[in-house]
């Protein structure tokens, strides 16, 4: 796994894995940012930083009774775990390494979806709808709006004059707007505030923990975004939210749950999620929409409308 979706999305599995061997030590290897989403996730698991696609500095005399692979479906990943020498390896099948069986990769089907199906697989029973997250503490829902603006790929990425757009239009509505993103986003997110006439303190781009990031979600009445990690974070905490998709469908990264509070715009084209410019479909989103589709949320959750009673999940999960 690498960035904030994959966990997201993996976190299902994660838990399955825990209910299936309470007792065993459990240890995921990925990036060393992943102990803060393990803890904000509240999962029971050890993190060992582990350099993508390679094996993990495994540090006991033993090899692991089981590895699984939830990474992806190539012969690297695969080869990365097989070098641990795990009495059991499980992971989708590549034909290249035909010694190491699994179930054939499933193609245009949800990430959650395709952990959850290995493990049944293999016999253990897993839910991918168990997204949520418990709600960080000293949180509550407040009059404000989370704008993130960036992606990892330009193709994802939704024009600044019309994220700007918006944000007047909520600010408008008596709403506090607050801009985030990556230290490598802040400049983009600096362009949005000031071409929507924010307060440069409404950006916080490049200035928030994991920790803080979470929390700002968490306590949002919505957020709006595109097909990035952050908008895994609003389906975690059941935070209402507009979500801008270009070349990848949301049936494939969109939420999982609770769709009457997340809207998914999308053009139905799809495109190179890694190119240098913004998709087409993704461009074909107007404005206008996208504001009609944010004051509708924000409407049907309001509090003391008839939603308000499923915004926060319980913080009872696993």
């Amino acid at each position: 796994m690498l960035k904030l979706g994959d966990f997201a999305t993996a976190v299902p599995a994660l838990r399955a894995l825990e209910r299936a061997w309470p007792e065993r030590r459990r240890v995921l290897a990925g990036p060393s940012s992943y102990r803060s989403l393990v803890r904000l996730a509240g999962l029971d698991w050890e993190v060992l930083p582990t350099p993508e696609l390679h094996t993990p500095a495994w540090d006991r005399r033993r090899p692991p009774e089981l590895a699984v692979n939830l990474h992806g479906r190539g012969p690297r990943s695969i080869e990365a775990l097989d070098g641990l020498r795990p009495r059991q390896l499980w992971t989708h099948g590549h034909p290249s390494l035909p010694d190491r069986p699994g179930p054939p990769w499933p193609g245009d089907v949800h990430d959650a979806d395709i952990w959850c199906r290995l493990l049944e697989h293999h016999g253990v029973a897993a839910d991918p709808r168990d997204l949520y997250w418990p709600v960080p503490e000293d949180v509550s829902r407040e009059e404000r709006v989370v704008l993130h603006p960036g992606a990892s790929a330009e193709s994802r990425c939704w024009p600044v004059e019309r994220f700007a757009a918006v944000a007047r239009h909520l600010s408008r509505l008596g709403l506090e707007v607050v801009v985030t993103g990556s230290s490598e986003e802040e400049g983009r997110a600096r362009r949005v505030a000031e071409e929507a006439g924010l307060a440069p303190e409404s950006v916080v781009a490049g200035r928030t923990s994991l920790e803080e990031l979470a929390a700002f979600v968490a306590g949002a009445r919505l957020v709006l975004c595109g097909d990035t990690g952050i908008a895994h974070l609003a389906t975690a905490y059941a935070t209402p939210s507009v979500r801008l998709f270009g070349p990848v469908p949301p049936a494939l990264w969109g939420p999982r749950v609770d769709g009457d509070l997340h809207a998914c715009l999308w053009a139905g084209r799809r495109g190179d999620p890694h190119a240098a410019a913004p998709d087409p479909g993704l461009l074909a989103l107007e404005t206008d929409e996208v504001v009609k589709r944010c004051t509708e949320i924000l409407s049907r959750t309001e509090p003391g409308s008839a939603a308000e009673g499923i915004l926060f999940p319980s913080s009872e999960v696993g």
